[in-house]
């Protein structure tokens, strides 16, 4: 196929596509997962300091006590990639040209000199994670196709863009058809795999954290 017309498919038809398929497995996972329904509770709650669920989802979101020594590059590497790539698909100026005409919002970006860094830094302390996972036995043990592939379904929009930016490797169309096509198999891959913990991490700590709290434990 043209390289042009990848890019105008990929731009149209194929953005469209995957734009459906992941707005409806979200909603669909969604309703999967608070329609499961719980019985109610009618033990008396336990008033506890520290026991609720807006404490748990502050305490999930950092560091247990020792543990950032003792596994700095998991979460020293997971904070750095995770920020930096919201960073990258939410303050990037033709990230944010594409939203803006797809969903009406807009807000200022940054700069893409700083943009480009982050890009860098983000995809640096995703290979740290991943070799970390590889060379460490019980976490390469635990490890399944779904973390592998997931990892990938994420480096890849981060690689592509950035050649894309700097015209490298492939001609600058073609690479930036292969971008869209990476945020395209992403996007159709995320409601059913282990990257729908974007829409559910917050919810689920919450969660647990109500439920445990209504016992008087803090978790």
């Amino acid at each position: 196929m043209d390289q042009l017309l990848l890019l105008t498919w990929a731009r149209g038809t194929g953005l469209n596509l995957a734009l459906s398929i992941f707005v409806l497995g979200v909603i669909w996972r969604l309703i999967e997962i608070y329609s499961l329904g719980r019985k109610q509770d009618l033990s008396a709650p336990r008033d506890v300091p520290g026991a609720s669920g807006w404490h748990t989802i502050f305490r999930r979101s950092v560091p247990p006590p020792g543990m950032l020594k003792a596994s700095p590059v998991s979460y020293i590497g997971g904070y750095v990639f995770h920020v930096g790539l919201a960073v990258v698909i939410f303050l990037f100026a033709p990230h944010i040209e594409l939203i803006k005409n797809l969903l009406g919002l807009s807000w200022p970006g940054l700069p893409s000199q700083m943009v480009d860094f982050i890009t860098v830094v983000t995809m640096a302390a995703m290979v740290v994670v991943l070799i970390d996972r590889i060379t460490k036995p019980v976490k390469r043990f635990l490890s399944t196709f779904g973390d592998w592939f997931t990892w990938t379904l994420t480096f890849l929009p981060l690689l592509t863009g950035w050649l894309a930016v700097h015209h490298l490797l492939l001609p600058y169309t073609l690479m930036l058809a292969l971008h869209i096509l990476s945020v395209e198999l992403l996007l159709i891959c995320l409601p059913f795999t282990k990257l729908f913990h974007a829409f559910t991490v917050f919810g689920s700590r919450w969660y647990n954290g109500a439920v445990n709290g209504h016992k008087g434990v803090p978790v």
